[in-house]
Formats: structure tokens, sequence, C-alpha cells
């Protein structure tokens, strides 16, 4: 089975009212913006030496491709810059509401003066709000194999910052280095301090990493890809509505799912699992929303029918506010039912 679709995807998909819940700011600066981005610090690069950045082989090249990326971001117009686009990205594609990761830990690592990054994030995504009308809310992303503390200090900048949309936190990174039993503590304060929570799971893994993140609390699942090799696990998942992010492109371009025909979506959604489609890192996976919907339904049969409901889910397992949720919800009934 082929991965990418035959055709541009069709115009009921691209009309298609969708929210998009795992999808990370860094991973989806596309080169051109990347080219300004480093000719404003002065950096003579050609769009072909930045092309050559988003290259990479399996799981761990990808990473070095990410942090790579995110080394160019440095300051709050940079960030500024980095949300206004990917939201005009978003309005192309039909995405009314994005939930967006955003890796403070590696800005802490870098020692950024991450106050100011957010005020550029802010500005950007205000500016974005205005001008494409897309709904957008942060995550604050721990790289978990940078340890707890990291973590720890991740999870009390998006408390401080909980008041102006972020909305909750996660951990991304190496998952087997860094199990998720170890962030048990760091879990609980933010679950205490009224941040949602979210967890990359089960994408390098075994299930009981997803395991792990479901004791964390997690209530959506990142990836998810190896909660079909354990039975109980998929019913947990379909008996509780565990949201799971399914990320197609993504998982064949890391490796982490050597072929499409491989990949559980389907499965899990005929046994009653809650997915969700989304990009990830659409630049660095030269995908988008839409492109990912018309993959689920060349290669796994998904009716048009079937697509509307994976898009419904999309604003159910959002973290949006119940009057928001209501409102984008009556959106796309109304535009759904045409």
């Amino acid at each position: 089975m082929a991965a990418a679709p035959e055709s541009p995807a069709s115009a009921f998909i691209r009309q298609l009212p969708k929210a998009e819940l795992h999808l990370h700011l860094e991973g989806a600066i596309d080169p051109a913006t990347l080219v300004e981005l480093r000719r404003a610090h002065g950096d003579k690069a050609t769009r072909a030496e930045t092309e050559a950045l988003y290259e990479y082989s399996d799981f761990q090249s990808f990473l070095m491709a990410f942090k790579e990326v995110s080394t160019h971001l440095r300051g709050p117009d940079d960030y500024e810059l980095a949300a206004y686009r990917l939201m005009q990205r978003l309005k192309e594609d039909n995405v009314l509401h994005a939930e967006v990761y955003v890796a403070v830990g590696v800005c802490l690592y870098r020692k950024q003066n991450f106050d100011a990054i957010f005020e550029g994030l802010e500005r950007g995504r205000a500016r974005g709000a205005r001008d494409f009308g897309v709904s957008l809310l942060w995550i604050f992303d721990a790289t978990r194999h940078f340890g707890v503390e990291a973590a720890q200090q991740v999870f009390e900048l998006a408390v401080r910052h909980k008041d102006r949309n972020v909305i909750g936190v996660g951990i991304g990174g190496d998952e087997v280095k860094a199990p998720p039993e170890l962030f048990r503590g760091v879990f609980g304060y933010a679950e205490a301090n009224g941040m949602r929570l979210t967890a990359h799971a089960g994408e390098t893994a075994g299930p009981e990493s997803i395991w792990g993140a479901l004791n964390l609390h997690a209530e959506r699942i990142g990836h998810g890809l190896t909660a079909a090799q354990d039975a109980d696990l998929v019913e947990e998942l379909a008996y509780r509505q565990i949201p799971v992010e399914i990320c197609l492109t993504s998982n064949l371009r890391t490796g982490v799912c050597k072929a499409i025909a491989e990949h559980p979506a389907k499965s899990y959604f005929d046994q009653g699992v809650m997915i969700v489609l989304n990009t990830d890192d659409p630049a660095l996976f030269k995908t988008s929303l839409s492109r990912e919907y018309q993959i689920a339904q060349e290669n796994f049969g998904f009716t048009d029918e079937h697509l509307r409901e994976l898009a419904r889910n999309s604003f159910e397992a959002s973290f949006l506010e119940p009057e928001k949720k209501v409102e984008l919800l009556g959106l796309f009934d109304a535009a759904a039912a045409r």
C-alpha cells in the first residue's frame, strides 16, 4: 500500500472543518520561513542549504533535524513569525482550532529568555486569530530525556501562564531513555494546578509506555502506535475513550512504522478507540492535515462519513472550554451537513 495519496486531497476533505491536537510549532516552520529567519540573523544560507536541514533517515536523526531547525528560533520576533505563519497555513487547511506544542524544555536548555519568547508567541497568536480566525491554545512540552527537574521547570512556566492561552503540558523526546514513571510527581503538580495532561507514548517504546502515561493521568495519548501489541490496552483505550493522536506520515517518515499497511489506525477505529488525525511536524514531514485525511481514506478505506467522524472527534477531544467547544462543534455540524 502506498503511504502518499495518489491525488491531492478531495474537495470534501479540504472543505471539512478540522481541529489539530498534535502539532509542534518548531516542526511546522517551513524552509521558506526558516530562510527568512536565518537571513534576519545575518546568515546568508541558501534555500538549498536550508532544505538540507530537513533531511533525516530514522527517529534519532529526525530528533537531530528538529533540534537543528529549532536553533534558528532565537528571539521573540522569531517565535512571533513562526506562530503567525503556522496559523496562516492552518487557515488554508480549514483548521478552525489547534493545540500547539512549544518545546519549552529546549528553550530553557538553551538558556533563552522564555518570558520574552512567550510574549512573541502570544503576539503571533493574537495576530493570527485576528487575520485568519483560527483558535489556538499552547501546550508546554518538556523534553523527557532532559530529566525530571527540567520538566518541573517547564510545568511551572505553564502554570504561571495558564491564564494566557496555555492549556496543558506534555512530555516529548526519547521515551526509551525516560519512561513515564519518572514523571509522576511533576504531572501531579501540573494536574493539581489546573493543567490538562498529554504525553507522547508508544511511538518508540512498547505498550508499557502507554500504560505508564495513563497512570500519569494523561488525557490524550500522542501516537499510541504500540498499543496494538496489547489487546487489553486497546480495550482500555476504547472503554475510557482516551483520544489517541494518530500521525500517519510522521510514523512512516521516522521509521517507527515500516509501511502504511502495518499502521494500526484503522484497527483502532474499528475497535472503538477514539482516534484523531494530526500532522505532528508538517514541515519536516512535508504534509498537511488534509493530506493526512486523504492518506487515511486511500489506504484504509475510510468513507467520507468516517472522515467526518474523525474530524468531529478532533473537536470533541480538544481541551477547549465547554462553551467554545460547543460553538466550534456547531460550526462543524453546520458545515458538515452541507
